[in-house]
């Protein structure tokens, strides 16, 4: 779709820009409010008007003249997400450099319909780089219009700018029935991320009570059952967005979003999932198009080739912002203990993908290179650890409870595609490359070592900052101790026997904060007080950097902000 912007707007966004002068203008959600229940949803949109913004509103992956817009109308009572039910509904938006819109700075038209859930997308181009705007959206006849929440986005600096500074927040893992979304509220009251980065799991596709253990649930999934198609996904999908804490992250900040498994099924690849029975639960590539077409419907993000979500994002010269698909082209995971892992034709990237990064890695005049991926890129080895402690820790990392020293789902599966690109970086003398990870439940800060075994002797290639999950459980939540009652030793042991990883946490839940400047790259850890607290606060624990030209990191002794 494209932008009309203020220099010929329609004759209707005339009229409604200048009766906005007079309106009291929605503020923007930030802290005030905790995470609803799906019940409180339902009643919610009963009481609502027609159509409605039930969803609120998002949007993602600024560039530097323009940001990707997000929102879903409810046009009618029952039209729920995956229902297929409701009217083609109008809608415009509009983009103003102030809250009150009277300076508006885009705007335009466009059509929610059940073919697409009812969601609506504009991309927006026409923008001013390194700029913060606000939006908004309406929809309806003339007479009957409603507006929705208004939101804050911001755009990416231009590309050859000289740029001092760039923030993120940076999050992973929300399991709605694990707790509340409470790292998103803390976020949303943050004035100072340019973006907020998702590395993945952003929904999980369990049944009800069925993650991670029976009966655990704080509230409950929609649907309740474990989804497999299109109208699952887009339920799935609808009920997330009804949390408020994860609508006001949306509305404060543009999010960058990539997928891991669970927006698919646990485990995925491309042929396949660990939580996916053929037959039993239909066609792998029937569940695999119905989870991609919900997630571009209900996420602010763009697609790339192929249906994916593998894409660069440039900020100014001092960053690039390298996006991985680790699912939609990996092999299988290999059998665990096999020698299959090291087996040349096995691949995590897809030969496509790990050329185009190669590439952009190489060509990259940005000062930083920061790689958003899924699974972790550093090698752990585990030495000796007690049995109580090896196999709730072998079950968050994916390893054999027996403990050998291979995790087959991230890049210790794909050892082959891992040396190639660590070994592209040292032949090509690509420095200060920055990976960003997701998944495993636990904050980490890691050098990316060229050869495990003899580090420090052999060097470190990269860097890695490992954020922990939102609410998606951990050590201490698996064997229901409080924390620090066995992860000390647990941590130690893993340290002890990988000498690159500086520092794990593996108890807290939380977010990170990154601060990008031309000097060093710092990842600053927080963690919240309790997850199922609605009204949890949040901390900081530790901060970590990686110093320019170092290519490791150290720990710094306070947070940047």
């Amino acid at each position: 779709m494209t932008s009309r912007h203020a220099s010929s707007p329609s004759r209707r966004t005339v009229v409604r820009a200048a009766a906005a002068t007079a309106a009291a203008v929605p503020v923007l959600p930030t802290t005030a409010s905790a995470s609803d229940s799906a019940a409180s949803s339902e009643a919610e949109q009963a009481a609502a008007p027609v159509p409605a913004f039930l969803h609120g509103v998002a949007s993602g992956d600024p560039l530097p003249d323009g940001v990707l817009l997000w929102t879903r109308v409810t046009p009618e009572p029952g039209a729920e997400p995956g229902s297929g039910r409701g009217a083609d509904t109008p809608v415009c938006w509009e983009v103003a450099e102030d809250r009150e819109f009277t300076a508006i700075a885009a705007s335009g038209a466009t059509l929610a319909s059940a073919p697409s859930d009812h969601t609506v997308k504009a991309d927006v181009r026409g923008l001013r780089p390194a700029t913060t705007y606000y939006f908004r959206f309406t929809a309806g006849a003339p007479d009957g219009e409603v507006r929705s929440p208004t939101g804050r986005t911001r755009t990416a600096p231009a590309v050859g700018a000289s740029v001092a500074q760039i923030r993120f927040g940076v999050v992973s893992c929300a399991n709605w029935e694990a707790g509340w979304f409470s790292a998103y509220r803390h976020l949303a009251a943050r004035a100072d991320l340019d973006a907020v980065l998702h590395l993945g799991d952003y929904l999980y596709e369990y049944a009800s009570g069925g993650y991670p253990t029976q009966g655990a649930a704080l509230r409950e999934h929609r649907p309740a059952h474990e989804i497999l198609n299109l109208a699952d996904y887009r339920l799935r999908h609808g009920n997330y967005k009804t949390d408020t804490d994860l609508q006001a992250l949306h509305a404060a900040h543009p999010v960058i979003a990539i997928w891991d498994d669970h927006e698919f099924a646990n485990d995925a690849w491309s042929g396949g999932a660990q939580n996916h029975t053929p037959g039993a639960e239909g066609a792998w590539a029937d569940r695999v198009a119905a989870a991609k077409q919900a997630y571009f419907e209900w996420m602010p993000v763009r697609a790339s080739t192929e249906g994916t979500v593998y894409r660069r994002l440039r900020f100014g010269r001092l960053a690039d912002l390298h996006l991985l698909d680790l699912r939609s082209f990996r092999s299988e995971q290999a059998s665990i203990g096999s020698g299959s892992v090291d087996d040349p034709e096995r691949t995590i990237t897809g030969r496509a993908q790990l050329d185009w990064l190669k590439a952009g890695l190489a060509g990259s005049d940005a000062v930083w290179k920061l790689v958003g991926t899924s699974v972790m890129i550093s090698p752990v080895a585990f030495g000796a650890l007690p049995a109580h402690l090896l196999e709730p820790l072998a079950g968050l990392l994916g390893l054999p409870k027996e403990g050998l020293a291979v995790n087959v789902d991230q890049w210790d599966g794909y050892t082959d595609d891992r040396r190639e690109l660590i070994g592209h970086l040292r032949e090509r003398g690509i420095t200060d490359t920055v990976f960003l990870t997701g998944d495993v439940h636990m904050a980490w800060a890691n050098d990316v070592p060229v050869r495990a075994a003899t580090y420090p002797l052999s060097p470190s290639a990269a860097t890695e900052f490992v954020v922990t999950s939102v609410t998606s459980s951990n050590l201490d939540d698996i064997l229901r101790v409080a924390p620090q009652t066995v992860s000390l030793v647990a941590a130690a042991a893993v340290r002890g026997a990988n000498r690159h990883v500086k520092w794990v946490d593996m108890d807290s839940h939380g977010y990170g904060v990154l601060d990008v400047t031309a000097e060093r790259s710092q990842m600053d850890y927080y963690v919240l007080s309790d997850r199922t607290a609605k009204d949890a606060t949040s901390s900081w624990s530790r901060s970590y950097r990686t110093r320019r030209g170092t290519q490791k990191v150290e720990r710094v002794d306070r947070p940047v902000r």
